[in-house]
């Protein structure tokens, strides 16, 4: 297989970067996984994401809504939908 790997990410046959997923992560996780995706997706450190949600919230308050928002929307590692699409989905099973 002609697929390399380097510190910049995954390079495919046709020499293209591999697309990278915005993931909630199951593994840098203190509420719902939100700044540990972001962090990841960023390439940036966890507790620098962390701190800027954190200063929105207290100075703003777009950061509680920020954080809410991305949580309903953006689905979890191991996850097909987020959680926003799973209860759209449950509400249209339930009224056929």
């Amino acid at each position: 297989m002609n697929t390399t790997t380097a510190d910049a990410g995954s390079v495919t046959v046709t020499g293209q970067p591999e697309a990278r997923q915005l993931r909630r992560s199951g593994h840098d996780k203190m509420l719902a996984g939100v700044a540990g995706g972001i962090a990841r997706y960023l390439n940036a450190d966890v507790t620098l994401v962390r701190v800027i949600i954190a200063a929105l919230a207290l100075f703003t308050g777009a950061g509680v809504a920020l954080y809410v928002a991305a949580w309903l929307l953006i689905p979890g590692d191991g996850e097909d939908q987020p959680v926003a699409g799973a209860w759209i989905a449950g509400r249209r099973d339930r009224i056929r």
